[in-house]
Parts: C-alpha cells; structure tokens; sequence
C-alpha cells in the first residue's frame, strides 16, 4: 500500500515530441510482421507433422 502511494505521478510527453515526420509514407513493420509470419508456418508445419 505505501509503495503504490509514494510513487510519482506519470508525466506524459510534451506538445511537439516526436512523432512521425512530414512526409513519412512507410511503416516499420517488416521485422515484426516477417517474425509472426515465420512462427505461423513453424507452428502449421508442427502440426501436421504430428497428424
């Protein structure tokens, strides 16, 4: 109880922080998405092997 009360309140980011930048068209989402895709097919080929 008195860990979770003398804790600093969270600040969130300032106005103008980050963000994308002007005229940004791609999403990194290549590396995520390639690794989810390959667990997929391990786990497909898994199985049906086991069949």
């Amino acid at each position: 109880m008195l860990l979770g009360v003398s804790q600093l309140p969270a600040l969130a980011q300032g106005p103008g922080n980050g963000g994308p930048q002007p005229g940004a068209t791609t999403a990194p989402i290549d590396g995520g998405a390639s690794l989810l895709l390959a667990g997929g097919v391990a786990l497909a080929l898994r199985r049906l092997r086991r069949r």
